[in-house]
């Protein structure tokens, strides 16, 4: 779509953005395993995800109103961030009480954590669940690099949907405002080397959902509180297995038998 869409009157496209990424780490025993859950805990507490989603706002061009998050015993952590969309000039909007509760459930920004493990296998999960949904001209899709970037994505799952219609100058209904085939378009060529990437699209209903599973495994990077060279080379390509067998199963949904 060449230059900016002319619109009559508010641009009210609802787009949604579900970003997913597991975390996957060998722990050899449930004492490890443990470890790691609460290193994981400190490492993406409440706090760190906050500074996280305040950047996320900030590259989609919205605005704060509020923010609430959450510790969790004995795991994880979320936040929720409520936003409104910049004015056109690119002025925050003021914050009136009828724009806070117009924007309640149509432009949000939410975080959660899971953290799991099972004490009969050496393998940990952490996966982080990320929501984005905006009403308007901002797009969440701008984000996506970025958040790739700071969480260690093993797997990735992402669905992005556009609801609702807005009107050109002439009365035309449009159901989308940017032209697109797939979430991969806006992820970095040098990111999408790392990874399998799958897409599985409805463009009739402007669904769109990407798999992404990484390419090549780095043993050392998977082990918790555990050296490579402490571990015979029979075992390691057993861990690597087992890793590899993990991923698979939560890229495809199913148990690899």
């Amino acid at each position: 779509m060449e230059g900016k869409l002319k619109l009559y009157g508010f641009n009210n496209l609802t787009k949604s953005l579900s970003f997913n990424i597991y975390d996957i780490c060998y722990a050899k025993s449930q004492r490890e395993q443990q470890d790691y859950i609460k290193y994981i805990d400190s490492q993406y507490n409440s706090e760190r995800l906050t500074k996280i989603l305040m950047r996320v706002t900030e590259m989609i061009g919205a605005h704060v109103l509020s923010i609430s998050k959450q510790d969790y015993d004995p795991q994880g952590a979320s936040v929720t961030f409520l936003i409104s969309e910049e004015d056109a000039a690119g002025h925050k909007k003021p914050l009136m009480n009828d724009e806070i509760v117009a924007h309640l459930d149509k432009s949000h920004v939410t975080v959660h954590t899971y953290p799991e493990f099972h004490p009969e296998t050496s393998i940990a999960t952490f996966r982080v669940d990320i929501d984005v949904a905006t009403c308007g001209e901002i797009t969440p899709l701008k984000t996506l690099d970025y958040l790739i970037g700071k969480f260690d994505s093993d797997i990735i799952t992402m669905d992005y949907r556009v609801r609702g219609f807005t009107r050109d100058v002439t009365g035309k209904k449009l159901f989308m405002d940017d032209k697109m085939s797939s979430i991969q378009e806006y992820i970095k060529s040098e990111t999408l080397a790392t990874y399998d990437a799958v897409d599985i699209n409805v463009y009739q209903a402007n669904i769109f959902h990407t798999r992404m599973l990484i390419k090549e495994i780095e043993l050392q990077n998977y082990l918790f509180n555990t050296d490579i060279y402490e571990i015979p080379p029979k075992t390691r390509l057993a861990i690597s297995n087992s890793l590899r067998r993990e991923m698979i199963e939560i890229y495809s949904g199913s148990n690899v038998f």
